[in-house]
Protein backbone atom coordinates (compact mmCIF):
# COMPACT_ATOMS: atom_id res chain seq x y z
CA UNK A 1 0.00 0.00 0.00
CA UNK A 2 1.34 3.38 -0.76
CA UNK A 3 -0.64 6.73 -0.14
CA UNK A 4 0.59 10.22 -2.18
CA UNK A 5 0.34 13.47 -0.75
CA UNK A 6 0.69 16.12 -3.72
CA UNK A 7 2.02 19.40 -2.77
CA UNK A 8 3.05 22.64 -3.97
CA UNK A 9 0.02 23.83 -6.34
CA UNK A 10 -1.16 27.99 -5.99
CA UNK A 11 -1.92 30.63 -8.27
CA UNK A 12 1.38 32.30 -10.92
CA UNK A 13 1.27 34.04 -13.38
CA UNK A 14 1.91 33.21 -17.29
CA UNK A 15 5.53 32.50 -17.27
CA UNK A 16 6.45 31.91 -14.16
CA UNK A 17 7.03 28.74 -12.38
CA UNK A 18 5.80 26.16 -9.79
CA UNK A 19 7.70 23.12 -7.96
CA UNK A 20 5.23 20.34 -7.33
CA UNK A 21 5.96 17.71 -4.61
CA UNK A 22 4.91 14.30 -3.95
CA UNK A 23 5.37 12.95 -0.67
CA UNK A 24 4.89 8.93 -0.94
CA UNK A 25 4.71 6.64 2.62
CA UNK A 26 5.57 2.81 2.14
CA UNK A 27 9.10 1.47 2.31
CA UNK A 28 8.61 -0.31 -0.86
CA UNK A 29 8.51 3.48 -2.50
CA UNK A 30 11.78 2.40 -4.44
CA UNK A 31 10.52 -0.12 -6.53
CA UNK A 32 7.70 2.00 -8.15
CA UNK A 33 7.40 3.81 -11.53
CA UNK A 34 5.98 7.54 -10.82
CA UNK A 35 3.98 9.66 -12.87
CA UNK A 36 1.92 12.60 -12.98
CA UNK A 37 -1.09 13.95 -14.57
CA UNK A 38 -3.54 16.23 -14.53
CA UNK A 39 -7.65 16.92 -15.29
CA UNK A 40 -8.30 20.26 -16.37
CA UNK A 41 -11.98 21.54 -16.35
CA UNK A 42 -14.19 19.70 -19.02
CA UNK A 43 -11.38 17.86 -20.31
CA UNK A 44 -10.34 14.43 -20.07
CA UNK A 45 -6.88 13.27 -17.42
CA UNK A 46 -3.60 14.41 -19.31
CA UNK A 47 -0.43 12.55 -18.81
CA UNK A 48 2.70 15.11 -17.70
CA UNK A 49 5.15 13.14 -16.96
CA UNK A 50 6.55 9.77 -15.49
CA UNK A 51 9.99 8.75 -13.97
CA UNK A 52 11.01 4.89 -13.84
CA UNK A 53 11.74 3.27 -10.68
CA UNK A 54 15.71 3.77 -10.43
CA UNK A 55 14.93 7.86 -11.57
CA UNK A 56 17.15 6.96 -15.06
CA UNK A 57 14.81 7.49 -17.30
CA UNK A 58 11.75 9.67 -17.87
CA UNK A 59 8.86 10.68 -19.92
CA UNK A 60 6.88 13.54 -20.76
CA UNK A 61 3.65 14.47 -22.24
CA UNK A 62 4.10 16.26 -25.71
CA UNK A 63 2.71 19.97 -24.55
CA UNK A 64 5.27 19.77 -21.41
CA UNK A 65 8.47 18.91 -23.26
CA UNK A 66 10.97 20.93 -22.69
CA UNK A 67 9.29 23.15 -20.10
CA UNK A 68 8.48 20.58 -17.33
CA UNK A 69 11.26 18.27 -15.56
CA UNK A 70 10.47 15.21 -13.49
CA UNK A 71 12.76 13.82 -10.40
CA UNK A 72 12.53 11.81 -7.67
CA UNK A 73 14.75 11.34 -4.53
CA UNK A 74 14.00 7.48 -2.94
CA UNK A 75 16.07 8.03 -0.06
CA UNK A 76 13.21 11.00 1.07
CA UNK A 77 10.47 8.57 -0.90
CA UNK A 78 9.49 11.93 -2.87
CA UNK A 79 8.83 12.60 -6.61
CA UNK A 80 8.72 16.32 -7.87
CA UNK A 81 7.52 18.27 -10.57
CA UNK A 82 9.60 21.81 -11.61
CA UNK A 83 7.17 23.24 -13.75
CA UNK A 84 8.80 26.43 -15.87
CA UNK A 85 7.63 28.89 -18.20
CA UNK A 86 3.94 28.08 -17.00
CA UNK A 87 1.06 28.84 -19.55
CA UNK A 88 -2.62 29.57 -18.77
CA UNK A 89 -3.30 25.70 -20.29
CA UNK A 90 -1.23 24.01 -17.64
CA UNK A 91 -4.04 25.36 -15.24
CA UNK A 92 -5.33 21.81 -13.96
CA UNK A 93 -5.90 19.46 -10.94
CA UNK A 94 -2.16 17.94 -11.01
CA UNK A 95 -1.91 14.29 -9.97
CA UNK A 96 0.56 12.43 -8.41
CA UNK A 97 0.23 8.58 -9.39
CA UNK A 98 2.71 5.06 -8.58
CA UNK A 99 3.29 2.15 -11.03
CA UNK A 100 4.21 -1.40 -9.64
CA UNK A 101 5.25 -2.24 -12.77
CA UNK A 102 8.21 0.58 -12.14
CA UNK A 103 8.46 2.33 -15.66
CA UNK A 104 7.31 5.62 -17.13
CA UNK A 105 3.94 4.74 -18.12
CA UNK A 106 2.07 7.49 -19.99
CA UNK A 107 -0.99 4.96 -19.94
CA UNK A 108 -3.14 6.19 -16.43
CA UNK A 109 -4.61 2.23 -16.33
CA UNK A 110 -1.06 1.36 -15.44
CA UNK A 111 -0.61 3.37 -12.23
CA UNK A 112 -2.56 1.71 -8.95
CA UNK A 113 -2.00 4.49 -6.45
CA UNK A 114 -2.74 8.12 -6.45
CA UNK A 115 -3.27 10.88 -4.49
CA UNK A 116 -5.45 13.48 -3.83
CA UNK A 117 -4.34 16.05 -6.53
CA UNK A 118 -2.91 19.88 -6.17
CA UNK A 119 -4.33 22.91 -7.92
CA UNK A 120 -2.62 25.02 -10.25
CA UNK A 121 -4.05 27.92 -11.95
CA UNK A 122 -1.87 30.08 -14.25
CA UNK A 123 -2.82 33.68 -14.91
CA UNK A 124 -2.53 35.49 -18.33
Amino acid sequence: QVQLVESGGGLVQAGGSLRLSCAASGRTFSTYGMGWFRRAPGKEREFVAGITWSGRSTNYGDSVRGRFTISRDNAKNTVALQMNSLKPEDTAVYYCAASNGGGSYSHPNNYVYWGQGTQVTVSS
